[in-house]
């Protein structure tokens, strides 16, 4: 359960990172078709794509605008010689390669190359060259929520499926005799009826063992859902592994690939308070140890130095927060100063004197690096719950559970 947890906020850090990746990806446009992104799935053979970005160099040599084909031809160059880095086959989840002029300049040319290893596998393979870079594969994996199981079921049929953003994976169907209008001759109603009970026991316990296969410790719940009172008899009977959790019994009209659509359109309230909970958890003990003084601190500054003393278990970082870090030189004295993104730093300050911007980071960046250093886990707060919104508002998006005081 704990490596799951720990998977679970791996994956969420991954999105976080993909996302910022892809906003300042999204920025940059060329002053022709010159921006290129190359797709690789997992095991895509890495010489099969050079070649075919070669003969796309050959006919780049064809186009009309000279600045547009140096441009084109130079990132091309660039991006074979950088997958002489990845030996015969790509990455295990695949691989995205963004590379052109993204100068906003007309005057000059700034050819730089970006490379993204997906969370989630890539499934596309292909080569783009536009005047932005094609970035709606990644965008959708985005959109990818945790996975959820589902099972439709009456008292004939049932139909165990995954669920994960608005894909649906059918993995197994089951069927039961149970209900079947069969009747031996000479056998008494009594006993006639406790085999049909016998039977329909059987049935569930199937249905549980199959849930057990496919759900135990891989999704974060399932919902169940069909016509008639089968499925609250099988909810009520819980023939399934103690770990797995119900989050909803909903009515459906269907058993087969109808009815787990119509468990999907109802599940989304279903889903969000799940995710929801998640969070509330988290930010509800992390306000309680706060409160009480005990292993939390908030702040840039104290969680700055949990980090920096190995004092922080977990780094609880908003998703929300928009801040820069420079470090800067006045006069012989070095420092730090945050800004809000966007923000101008000041050229002097408040007495006038020269402020010399040695570096700047974006101060979740900043953060995070720091917790990788020291072996902190890193729990990333969305904005869009109730506890998130007060976790970046009350604590400026920026807390730590401690090991010790």
């Amino acid at each position: 359960m704990q490596q799951k947890k720990e998977d679970e906020a791996e994956r969420k850090r991954n999105m976080y990172l993909l996302k910022k990746q892809l906003h300042h990806l999204k920025e940059m446009r060329g002053s022709g078709t010159e921006l290129i992104s190359v797709y690789m799935p997992s095991g895509a053979q890495v010489h099969a794509t050079s070649n075919k970005l070669k003969e796309e160099a050959g006919q780049a040599s064809n186009i009309k605008s000279k600045g547009t084909r140096k441009s084109v031809m130079d990132a091309l160059e660039r991006i074979i010689h950088h997958l002489k880095t990845y030996g015969h086959n790509a990455p295990e989840s695949g691989i995205a390669i963004f590379c052109g002029n993204v100068s906003d300049n007309p005057s000059k040319t700034d050819i730089q190359l970006f490379t993204i290893f997906p969370p989630e596998p890539l499934k596309i393979q292909t080569y783009r060259c536009d005047s932005k870079f094609f970035l709606e594969p990644l965008e959708q994996m985005l959109d990818i929520k945790d996975s959820y199981g589902l099972v439709v079921l009456d008292g004939r049929e049932c139909t165990i499926a995954l669920l994960r953003g608005t894909n649906i994976k059918i993995l197994q169907r089951l069927n039961s005799t149970a209900h079947a209008k069969i009747r031996k001759g000479g056998q008494s109603a009594a006993r006639y009826a406790r085999l049909i009970e016998e039977s329909i026991e059987y049935y569930y316990k199937r249905i549980g063992e199959a849930m057990d296969r496919y759900f135990v410790n891989t999704v974060k719940g399932v919902i169940i859902g069909g016509p008639g009172p089968a499925k609250h008899d099988f909810a009520k009977m819980k023939p399934y592994n103690y770990q797995i959790k119900v989050l909803g019994v909903l009515d459906t009209g269907y058993t087969d690939e109808h009815g787990l659509r119509e468990v999907m359109a109802q599940s989304s309230k279903i889903i969000e308070n799940q995710q929801a909970i998640v969070e509330k958890e988290i930010i509800d003990k992390f306000i309680k140890e706060v409160v009480s003084g005990g292993l939390a601190t908030y702040g840039e500054a104290n969680v700055r130095k949990a980090l920096e003393s190995k004092q922080a278990s977990t780094l609880l970082i908003s998703e929300g927060l928009a801040w820069k870090r420079y470090h800067v030189k006045i006069d012989d004295e070095e420092k730090y100063m945050n800004l809000r993104a966007g923000e101008q730093l000041p050229k002097v300050d408040a007495h006038g004197r020269k402020i010399i911007v040695l570096s700047e980071h974006d101060l979740q960046d900043n953060l995070i690096e720091l917790a990788d250093a020291s072996g902190t886990k890193i729990e990333m707060v969305s904005t869009e719950t109730s506890e998130g919104a007060q976790f970046f508002q009350s604590f400026y998006g920026i807390g730590a559970f401690l090991r010790y005081k």
